[in-house]
């Protein structure tokens, strides 16, 4: 890396560059940025600067996004070539100046190199903060309480060195100071790697040369602080806080800042509205203090490393500049696999256990953190011991966390009374589900007291690894793992009591609010709490944690639960982006049919993703019971069972085969209810049997299903068993086979088995589905052999001329009922505008023509405009967009329009239609007897001389409502001509784009 010098020499020539940049106008600008997306401009093999990121950068930006993506030299080399390329000479002679000289002055350099130490010897400030920050964080390190049996895997090792130095010494020279977050969820060691960084700073092992001081902030430890300074934030590590903040002002660039934890920090609403603080001396709440830093306003070239659960990433996005996130992953699934196996030690045990906690996705997940591996371990080996015939099958995740309670408090030592119990297990539970919704995992002695909590029960908890003493905070108390806070906040909610545990709700409300934003939200901890609490409505359950933790459960629960799924009819749940599979996991977690039968049947649609054999698992159990359900959309993956590579192979393949027959036929059973009359089976990879189950469940009387879509199905084969479903079905209204390959074979089948007489289909989209003109025969023959098929969307397929032909000679016939037709982007030419024109003389039923991105020119306008003059055609909406339209063919329609007084949507969009077209069509639009209400002008090379024969328009006008002119450079002067029209009482238009 540079010398402390380069540093300073980088930053000088950072600040001419941002110099040069602030000199351009917005246009410059502009055009700058539009280099920055010219391949012959950049160097070859570029990673391309996103256009939205680049889009909304000022000046400032713009450099910290150069500096991101070139290596320093590379930068100024690409800004010459930009500059060149815009003509800017003068200023192109100012950069090559100023390269020249960057060159003499930086000399060769190894970018890999670290940075020498600072000139001079250690400083006695630093020797001393470093001495007095490696106390401290052994201190730290060796507070921290790990179960007797726990398995301690990882350890400090090169490799972590290494991807910490990649990260702050970028292979680049130049490069603006880094913002890196560690992001990951709760447990996977986050934090034990930010104090590692500070521990090994300290002792000298890493980036002692990099950075003169690296400052640690712990944000549940800064939350409560009052009011202060960040030069008093940064001089709590000193003794009487005597820091030598001079000298860290005087080196900025030598700073690293360690913030962990952000995810605890509650950042006020009105911060975006804050000033820009730079004074290290102002007083303010901790929270903007770390707002300005994280904003990069108090120390700009210091760098930053940001430890954050995942879910905090979001808001913590807002607020960085250019920020690099790393994801923290804890265990790998071989980590895994080692801790299990050197916890049990039985290979063959062993082995049947991690079989089923992989087939229990969201707990294998959990275990990437070591102490949730602990809790699961812990828990089997216990019951294991307690019970040799031991089922791992009847397991929950929730059952799990339970018995690790209830095996835990066997051993109690201290007696209450049978009140004391109820009311302590309540103050614990409202303690962890407060600290949940306030985003708090760390509790002060105050939050304690104020729940009533009793020593004895706190020391048990110390010594049952439950809560843990918190190193860096005096009398402050965390949970040994958040899951551990999670559960007892999901089972404060079913215990008996009123009070919410936030104090401003009743439990019940509090409950519903719980509810509402864990099944709209992608928050993990929600989820896991909400499954947990369903968890704990299974019986027996319920039973042993009456038992043995001596505490009172709700008898109501249940019946609350119901009132809240009713209330779920009242809202659009698709809409709210309600998370069903989430509520499916957590009612399957219940294992109560009944009760799940119950709290289903108020259920009106849902939306699932079958990926996996967790998701059919849990689908097949609850979809059975959906009694109501009227829309359903199933996207499933996971039907071919993947081969086993063990001796017993094809066996274990039946089985599982078998079993997914079954979970399949459970999903499909829900056809049968009788209410169903949606489903989309779009982006399924189905087989032949599951295909061939699914159409003999819709075939069947019971079956009322209106509308299928099949979009994007693959193998496209199983698409033929349709037949099944389709041949002589009067209650099929609606089908949608975009997107997928269907070819000659498929089509044929489909088309001919439509043509039966009891078939009832309106509706049918083909969009996509590589059908040629030699698929139009069957096709054209559909129309005619039923008067029920009043929609067809047939766009994107290579139907060519040709292909309308066919299509034609069936809109000519008088039992063709269409309505509506979509031949977007299908290969037209003029000849197909001379069948179409012949078809529409003929058809009295057509109203809506769909006609975008072919090349119809303007003599294809001209034979449609002969079937449009007539005043008894039909036809009302016509889309001619991007179908290489002029101004001639304006003249044409203008034409038309005066005699047909049908037509009330025309779109031109993305045609050259410039304004002399505009001004023919603004002569007819002056008419009143002229009933066009929508006029789609986007993108048609129109300039500000148009405007005020539309501004005329929009005055007189009496039917247009509709007005698109997107796209198009009209200026202020004809964009101020339109808003004076706009603002007349007499205009009538209501949309103008």
């Amino acid at each position: 890396m540079n010398s402390s010098a380069n540093v300073s020499v980088d930053n000088c020539t950072c600040d001419k560059l941002l110099s040069h940049l602030r000199g351009l106008d917005q246009h410059q600008l502009e055009e700058f940025k539009l280099g920055l997306q010219s391949p012959q401009l950049l160097p070859e093999n570029f990673q391309q600067i996103p256009w939205a990121n680049l889009k909304a950068a000022d000046p400032t930006n713009l450099l910290c996004l150069l500096s991101e993506y070139f290596p320093e030299r590379q930068m100024w080399e690409v800004t010459l070539r930009i500059f060149e390329s815009m003509n800017l000479t003068s200023l192109c002679e100012e950069v090559k100046t100023e390269m020249n000289e960057m060159a003499q002055a930086q000399g060769p350099q190894d970018s890999n190199q670290e940075e020498p130490e600072m000139p001079g010897e250690e400083s006695v400030h630093r020797r001393t903060y470093r001495e007095r920050m490696k106390a401290k964080m052994l201190v730290m390190w060796d507070n921290i309480h790990w179960p007797e049996d726990h398995i301690y895997l990882c350890n400090v090792t090169e490799h972590e060195h290494e991807v910490l130095k990649r990260l702050v010494y970028p292979n680049r020279t130049g490069a603006q100071p880094q913002t890196i977050v560690l992001e990951g969820m709760a447990g996977v060691g986050k934090t034990t790697l930010a104090v590692k960084v500070m521990l090994h700073w300290a002792e000298g092992f890493l980036f002692h040369q990099r950075f003169s001081y690296v400052f640690y902030i712990s944000c549940h430890r800064v939350r409560e602080m009052k009011d202060t300074t960040f030069a008093d934030l940064l001089s709590q590590d000193w003794p009487k806080s005597q820091a030598p903040i001079e000298e860290f002002m005087s080196h900025p660039e030598r700073l690293l800042f360690i913030i962990d934890g952000f995810e605890e920090m509650t950042m006020p609403s009105n911060l975006a509205d804050s000033l820009q603080c730079t004074d290290w001396y102002q007083k303010l709440p901790v929270a903007r203090i770390l707002f300005h830093l994280l904003k990069k306003e108090l120390v700009p070239t210091a760098t930053l490393l940001i430890t954050t659960r995942d879910y905090s990433s979001k808001d913590l996005k807002k607020l960085l500049l250019n920020p690099q996130f790393v994801l923290i992953s804890g265990f790998t699934e071989g980590d895994k696999e080692e801790y299990f196996f050197r916890y049990f030690g039985d290979q063959d045990k062993t082995r049947k256990i991690l079989h089923w906690i992989q087939n229990n996705k969201t707990l294998f997940h959990s275990c990437s953190a070591p102490l949730v591996c602990w809790i699961v371990c812990s828990c089997l080996k216990r019951q294991m011991t307690r019970c040799p015939h031991f089922q791992l099958s009847t397991q929950t995740t929730t059952s799990l966390y339970a018995y690790f309670f209830s095996s835990s408090f066997t051993t109690a030592d201290f007696n209450w009374s049978e009140q004391s119990w109820p009311e302590q297990w309540r103050a614990l539970c409202s303690l962890a589900a407060d600290g949940m919704w306030s985003s708090n995992f760390t509790f002060a002695k105050e939050d304690i007291e104020h729940q009533h909590l009793q020593a004895p029960l706190i020391d048990f908890l110390f010594r049952l690894n439950i809560l843990q003493k918190v190193s860096d905070c005096e009398n402050c108390i965390t949970f040994t793992h958040q899951s551990l806070q999670v559960f007892l906040g999901a089972m404060f909610y079913v215990l008996r009591g009123m009070e919410g545990s936030t104090g401003s709700l009743a439990t019940h409300q509090e409950m519903r609010v719980l509810l509402n934003d864990a099944f709209t939200d992608k928050n993990f901890y929600w989820h896991q709490m909400a499954l947990f609490f369903f968890g704990l409505l299974k019986r027996d359950l319920t039973r042993e944690l009456e038992d043995t933790l001596h505490c009172r459960l709700s008898p109501r629960i249940m019946d609350e639960l119901l009132e809240w799924a009713e209330e779920l009819l009242k809202y659009d749940m698709v809409s709210f982006h309600f998370e069903f599979f989430t509520f499916f996991q957590c009612l399957y977690e219940t294992q109560e049919e009944n009760f799940v039968k119950q709290i289903l049947n108020y259920l009106p649609e849902a939306d699932l993703d079958i990926l996996g054999d967790l998701q059919l698992q849990v689908s097949s159990f609850c979809l059975k019971h959906c009694q109501r359900l009227s829309k359903l959309r199933l996207s499933v993956s996971c039907l071919n069972p993947q081969k086993e590579s063990t001796f017993n192979q094809e066996t274990l393949r039946m089985e599982l085969v078998n079993l997914k027959i079954c979970q399949w036929e459970d999903i499909c059973s829900v056809f049968h209810n009788g209410n169903l009359s949606e489903l989309d089976l779009s982006n399924s990879k189905l087989n032949a049997t599951s295909m061939k189950k699914l159409c003999y469940k819709l075939r069947n009387p019971r079956c009322r299903l209106q509308k299928l879509t099949c979009k994007s199905v693959t193998p496209v084969r199983v698409l033929k068993e349709l037949v099944l479903v389709l041949y002589g079905n009067n209650r099929l209204t609606h089908l949608n086979l975009s997107s997928n390959n269907l070819g000659i074979t498929v089509s044929t089948m489909i088309f001919r088995t439509l043509r039966h007489s009891a078939c009832n289909l309106k509706y049918l989209c083909l969009e996509k589905c590589n059908l040629s003109a030699a698929s139009s025969e069957g096709l054209a023959l559909l129309l005619t052999s039923t008067e029920r098929t009043t929609r067809l969307c047939l766009g994107f397929n290579q139907l060519q001329d040709d292909g309308v032909r066919w299509l034609c000679a069936s809109l000519s016939q008088p039992e063709c009922a269409l309505e509506r037709l979509v031949l977007w982007f299908c290969q037209l030419g003029m000849p197909s505008c001379r069948y179409l024109s012949d078809a529409l003389l003929q058809n009295k039923s057509l109203t809506h023509l769909n006609l975008r991105k072919n090349h119809l020119g303007d003599e294809g306008v001209r034979l449609l405009c002969g079937a449009l003059s007539h005043p008894d055609c039909s036809l009302q909406n016509l889309d001619l967009s991007e179908c290489s339209v002029t101004a001639e063919g304006c003249w044409e329609l203008a034409d038309i329009l005066k005699h047909n007084h049908n037509v009330k949507v025309l779109d031109l969009g993305k045609n050259r239609v410039q304004d002399e077209g505009v001004r023919r069509l603004c002569e007819v639009l002056h008419d009143s007897l002229c009933a066009l209400n929508t006029l789609g002008l986007e993108k048609c090379d129109l300039t500000s001389a148009c405007c005020q024969h539309l501004a005329s328009v929009l005055r007189s006008s009496k039917s247009l409502m509709n007005l698109n002119l997107l796209g198009n450079d009209l200026g202020s002067d004809g964009v101020n001509k339109l808003w004076k029209s706009l603002k007349k009482s007499k205009c009538k238009l209501r949309k103008l784009g």
